[in-house]
């Protein structure tokens, strides 16, 4: 078994904390939560339900893989040491590429909507809405940059900003329904449905992924091995409750049909925090720097493991250059990766800006979700890449296994890869599946556009991105064979 080999300038400087801390800030995500709540009192049964039945087998396999392969890189090692470089590379193609676009996508807009309504009016399309989005995406680059020993405690302000607010919320939530009734629960309905059930299963699925994203700097751990399963199975627990209770929360205090998809964490928190009276405006403001505090850091985590994966994969020579997978030598970051990442979700800010009114914003709508969901597609080779290496090298040892040996690590693979085939389906297949089984869809109320529109969007984005990565990797290929052909023509000194 051969793996990339390891980069030089890297400090181990990550323990078990600060793993843990990771995992919360990159997969707790403040721009779903109110998403999730718009499904209703269903989408509290399908939370339970897919954190059992897919982040349990999840975090197992995961776990056991993280710890017996903990090489700098992480999934893009896995890839390519089972499926070899062309499969890995174009994997980290999608797993990189979802970060920046979301960052200048939807976390910005996100953040850039809570700081204008409850800290300092920025409007739209103004400068200072221009300013802001830009010193936002940045700030978060730069926070990528800055040396990892320094730059995790961000990241873990980041995450501890984050449960803060969610905590408070829920507890202010709780104290609003003791003193008001939770109304919002009587006209709810819980009972789980077929169509609630396809609508929420990709964003449920792109809300647990990502525990493993730590392990990209797994050279940087100081114990990988004993840390990484346990840092998974804590997170996983704390973004359960992070994503379950306030959801709660939200439907219990906001009255029925009120949630919406990107206002309902701030919208029913400036419903609840009326309990607080004279208090409630300050201490809005309060949770929206919160709130903007962790949506910036958690683009700042998905940064930090994001691009370590793709430069390993420019630096094993699978995409355009092996400059741009160089780490600095004082740093021990990419800087040169995360420069790329901040230019392209710089570039996806400002199309959304000019892009995302009138005709043209359920276009866009559509192809930001698609890039959205890169990150799930990404793991339909990430996924079997485990149960490959389980099979194949028995030899590595495994600190942590999953039970029942190679039986349970098959079976939790094949559960867990059946539902990102679902969710694949269903984000680039919408309408199918109801079809299929005769429940109503209006294809258009949903999305805005038509089946025709939204596949040519959809599928066009996919085979953009194949397109891309398998031009880096093609590039850096003939680079390479022609600095060996000019080798061997050199005469012999």
């Amino acid at each position: 078994m051969s793996v990339p080999a390891p980069v030089p300038h890297l400090q181990r400087s990550l323990r078990r904390f600060d793993i843990m801390a990771m995992g919360v800030a990159a997969v707790i995500s403040f721009d779903v939560i109110g998403q999730i709540a718009t499904g209703g009192g269903q989408a509290v049964i399908w939370i339970a339900v897919i954190a059992v039945a897919f982040l349990v087998p999840y975090a197992l396999v995961f776990a056991e893989t993280g710890a017996a392969f903990p090489q700098e890189g992480g999934p893009y090692v896995w890839v390519e040491v089972a499926f070899g470089r062309p499969a890995a590379v174009l994997t980290t193609m999608f797993y990189w590429v979802t970060n920046p676009v979301w960052l200048g996508g939807s976390l910005v807009f996100v953040a850039a909507g809570a700081w204008d309504g409850f800290v300092l009016p920025l409007g739209s399309g103004t400068v200072a809405d221009y300013a802001f989005k830009l010193v936002f995406i940045w700030a978060a680059i730069l926070t990528a940059v800055v040396s990892l020993r320094r730059g995790k405690w961000i990241t873990t302000a980041g995450a501890g900003a984050k449960v803060l607010a969610l905590a408070f919320f829920t507890g202010t939530a709780v104290a609003y329904g003791i003193q008001h009734g939770f109304r919002g629960l009587q006209g709810t309905g819980f009972s789980p449905t077929g169509v609630g059930f396809l609508a929420l299963v990709p964003v449920l699925l792109f809300a647990f992924v990502g525990f493993e994203a730590p392990n990209a700097a797994g050279d940087e751990m100081l114990a990988p091995q004993r840390d990484v399963p346990v840092a998974i199975g804590v997170s996983g627990a704390i973004a359960t409750c992070c994503y379950l209770l306030p959801v709660l929360a939200i439907l219990s205090a906001a009255p029925p049909g009120r949630v919406t998809g990107v206002g309902g964490f701030m919208d029913a928190a400036r419903l609840v925090f009326g309990i607080y009276g004279d208090w409630r405006g300050p201490l809005l403001t309060f949770v929206a720097v919160l709130f903007v505090v962790a949506l910036l850091t958690q683009g700042s985590a998905w940064m930090i493991v994001a691009d370590r994966m793709q430069a390993m994969a420019a630096a094993d020579g699978g995409f355009f250059s092996r400059g741009l997978g160089a780490f600095h030598p004082r740093l021990g970051t990419p800087v040169r990766m995360n420069l790329l990442s901040g230019v392209t979700a710089t570039v996806f800010m400002a199309a959304a800006m000019n892009l995302a009114r009138g005709d043209a914003s359920a276009v866009f709508g559509v192809v930001l979700t698609v890039a959205i969901t890169t990150l799930l597609l990404s793991y339909l080779a990430v996924v079997p890449s485990l149960l490959a290496l389980r099979l194949r090298h028995r030899e590595v040892p495994r600190p942590y296994r999953v039970p029942f040996g190679t039986l349970g690590f098959t079976v939790a693979t094949l559960l867990v890869y059946a539902w990102i085939v679902l969710g694949s389906w269903v984000a680039l297949f919408p309408g199918t599946l109801e079809q299929l089984f005769g429940i109503p869809y209006d294809f258009r109320a949903v999305w805005g556009v038509s089946r025709v529109t939204f596949e040519a969007f959809t599928l066009g984005t996919v085979v953009l991105l194949l397109v891309i990565a398998a031009a880096g990797y093609l590039t850096q290929r003939m680079r390479t064979q022609s600095q060996d052909d000019e080798r061997e023509a050199r005469p012999a000194r």
